[in-house]
């Protein structure tokens, strides 16, 4: 977690006497700003707030804590002035956070050319094929596709990626190709575990959502396990174009419902508020919504 961005809220719950009030001013969520305030007191280990639903009030740790939290954020906005000449204000440590896949195919090698243009900057990289807790995990911005589902936190649209539906030919060959999504109920689909829809695989049309919940004798939660098995001809896959492109340019596999996946899916920037965002992160995000568009297989959003 952010410990500073931590100290701030507190600071600013005890003198506005209101979590809402706060949660206004930082652009966050009420509920967003309770469990930052939670998590900074179980890293301390004490309760700096009696809560209540009417009124909110400082324990005896919690009065000296505030005392000293003041001090430190006034050397913090200090020490911020002073380095005010620096020239792009990129530097000190910046927590990403991505999906297994596209962090070891893409994101590490954008990085580390990244910290090449900015050599004060420190890069802390997590890969997980799980949404994790930014809050919790103390990632600055995380790297997700698909739609932003926890209205707590913020997106920036960053490219969109295409999804295809794909096969290799011998499956087709074995077990005959869908011609509608429904069809794919009668078919061994290769299913990712995390995916927010659950069972259900989604299409858009021009009549709406089409919804088929898919069945099969393989299921992961990570994207390289489900494209090797679906290389291996054990069944159909639903997969971001950007981690197919080479495989289809090869003719490893060929493309199926293509009239049914028209739509790319967001690859978004996401973190938590307006207001924690720094000029290191900024620059970040703004270098990859340049960068990503570059990759086959990503389109400008």
């Amino acid at each position: 977690m952010d410990t500073l961005a931590a100290m701030e809220l507190f600071v600013r719950i005890v003198e506005t006497g209101s979590f809402s009030a706060v949660a206004q001013e930082a652009g966050l969520t009420q509920p967003t700003v309770s469990k930052q305030l939670t998590a900074l007191e179980r890293k301390l280990h004490t309760r700096l707030l009696h809560r209540s639903t009417r009124s909110l009030s400082l324990t005896e740790a919690g009065a000296d804590y505030y005392k000293r939290c003041r001090r430190i954020i006034e050397h913090a906005h200090a020490a911020e002035l002073s380095l005010a000449t620096v020239e792009d204000g990129v530097g000190g440590t910046l927590s990403v956070n991505s999906s297994v896949a596209f962090g070891q195919m893409f994101l590490t090698r954008l990085l580390l050319e990244f910290q090449g243009l900015h050599p004060e900057l420190s890069l802390r990289l997590t890969l997980n094929d799980r949404y994790i807790d930014l809050i919790e995990e103390g990632i600055d911005v995380a790297i997700r596709f698909g739609r932003q589902l926890d209205a707590t936190l913020l997106a920036r649209r960053l490219a969109g990626s295409p999804v295809s539906v794909v096969a290799t030919q011998g499956y087709v060959d074995r077990y005959g190709a869908p011609e509608h999504p429904f069809d794919l109920a009668h078919h061994r689909c290769l299913h990712y575990t995390y995916l927010s829809t659950g069972d259900d695989w989604v299409f858009p049309s021009p009549g709406g959502e089409i919804r088929v919940r898919v069945s099969g004798t393989f299921r992961s939660n990570n994207g390289y396990a489900l494209r090797d098995a679906m290389l291996a001809g054990h069944g159909i896959a639903i997969m971001p174009l950007v981690f197919i492109h080479e495989d289809l340019n090869r003719g490893r596999v060929v493309r199926l419902l293509e009239a049914y996946t028209a739509v790319p899916i967001p690859v978004n920037a996401v973190y938590l508020s307006a207001r924690a965002v720094s000029a290191s992160m900024r620059s970040f995000v703004d270098f990859l919504q340049e960068r990503l568009p570059q990759i086959p297989g990503l389109v400008a959003p």
